[in-house]
């Protein structure tokens, strides 16, 4: 019988995507196509879990299935990221968009994405001492437990790593290896290596004109090739949306949400004030917020339901050029947030930890010293910080050791984990595109009428 109900969900699903489908035939925007794929995977998602119950069999073996969908989704769009990242620096390079301020567009980035954390971890102390949350309030089972031993022993391979050792990570020593993203920093290390070929290519022109011209033929058409790979994976987004919400929703555990209901509460009620904190400083800059949410909102969308800063970068690049950000600027803002100052998984999440575990061992979560290390710890361990799932519980396993903080008590939230990850990525995203359009804002470059130009919006239908 179990066979007929998991055909049955698929079936359901097809039918589903094959709406979407339909949407998309009938050229009904992008942005209400990745918003009705959210809504439908949220219905039906929950319709599965109070049909069968989260725990079920016949879940399990549907949401393998629907997985097929979602997670495939995923990896295609992981499988562009480094080259679209490696094209996008080497194209801005041989188009003349960041041959004289490379430094300072990448010190701006780094310290708008910096400062934002430092201003996050502030956010998520208020929140933590706001809620009253406290670690001995939270129950231990068996899988808490095993969290914990698996935090310790992760903590073993990264216990003594000193600030200028994980600077030196970012380095790439063989980028062929980060080509494959076997390392946290690969990201930001292809991004370092493609600068260099960049600043070669410079001299290169200066001296050899033909061979310069030659070789910027090579990276337009290589660009051109991978642009058109985006688009053809991005037009995959609501069908994707859809899947991953689905199977997310279905093996929520309910009971466990509502027993860490305020924690919940607490965290998206920082990652609400964060998302505010990115709004106001736009509105510094003189830039239309609301705009900017109606733009933001596709990729937003997919990162809350995806979990992945890494398969949201072309949306997030995307996003950027239709807000008037240049190329040049998106990409390194894109690629440069990866790994280095996420406001959510490396701000708000390892603070709020720090301020419920010191009281487990005698220290006031309330005085000036412990809350001005916190921040400082948070700021400088933002480094390196992968952009897929994890990064959060390794940020958190930095702060706590720098803190000397007991790791294992990271484990105590395992069964909330990817409700609340759904909103710390969404932040993330949100931080990383913030910094590249404050960027492009104090060094003159953003396109104002582009920015406000509501028919400059991401669409996935060339």
């Amino acid at each position: 019988m179990t066979t007929w109900f998991v055909l049955l969900n698929i079936a359901i699903l097809i039918f589903l995507l094959i709406g979407l489908f339909y949407m998309q035939k009938k050229h009904i925007s992008f942005s209400k196509r990745v918003f009705t794929g959210l809504g439908l995977g949220i219905v039906f998602g929950f319709g599965l879990q109070f049909a069968y119950g989260s725990a079920s069999e016949i879940i399990a073996e549907s949401a393998g299935w629907i997985h097929l969908v979602g997670g495939g989704y995923v990896k295609f769009l992981q499988m562009i990221v480094m080259p679209l990242v490696f094209i996008s620096i080497l194209a801005a390079f041989t188009k003349m968009k960041l041959s004289n301020n490379v430094g300072k567009i990448s010190s701006l980035i780094i310290g708008l994405l910096v400062g934002t954390t430092a201003i996050a971890a502030a956010v998520g102390i208020a929140a933590a001492v706001g809620f009253d949350l406290e670690a001995v309030e939270i129950t231990q089972g068996e899988a808490e437990s095993a969290r914990g031993e698996q935090l310790e022993q992760s903590f073993q391979s990264i216990e003594g790593r000193t600030f200028p050792q994980q600077i030196l990570d970012l380095i790439p020593a063989n980028p062929f290896l980060d080509f494959t993203g076997q390392r946290p920093t690969s990201t930001i290390a292809v991004v370092i290596f493609a600068a260099f070929l960049g600043i070669a290519y410079l001299g290169i022109r200066r001296k050899s004109p033909e061979q310069a011209e030659l070789f910027t033929k090579i990276v337009d058409a290589i660009y051109t090739v991978v642009m058109r790979v985006v688009v053809l994976i991005l037009r995959l987004t609501p069908y994707g949306v859809l899947a991953i919400m689905t199977r997310t929703v279905a093996m929520s555990d309910v009971d466990s949400i509502l027993k860490l209901g305020k924690f919940v509460v607490a965290s998206y009620v920082a990652l609400a004030v964060m998302f505010l904190i990115h709004l106001l400083l736009l509105t510094f800059a003189g830039l239309n917020p609301v705009t900017y949410m109606k733009k933001s909102f596709p990729v937003l969308t997919f990162a809350f339901t995806s979990r992945t800063s890494a398969g949201a970068l072309p949306l997030n690049i995307k996003t950027q050029k239709s807000l008037g950000v240049p190329e040049g600027i998106a990409n390194f803002s894109g690629s440069f947030g990866l790994s280095i100052g996420q406001n959510g998984c490396a701000g708000i999440y390892p603070a709020m930890l720090a301020v419920m575990i010191a009281p487990t061992v005698g220290i006031n979560p309330l005085t000036p010293s412990f809350i001005i290390s916190v921040i400082a710890i948070v700021a400088v361990s933002s480094f390196g910080v992968a952009g897929v799932g994890g990064g959060a519980t390794f940020a958190a396993l930095l702060v706590l050791s720098a803190l000397n903080l007991p790791v294992a008590l990271a484990g105590l939230l395992i069964s909330i984990e990817p409700l609340i990850d759904m909103g710390r990525t969404a932040v993330n995203v949100s931080g990383s595109m913030t910094s590249g359009i404050l960027t492009s804002r104090i060094t003159g470059e953003i396109d104002s009428s582009v920015y406000h130009d509501m028919n400059e919006k991401i669409e996935a239908e060339a």
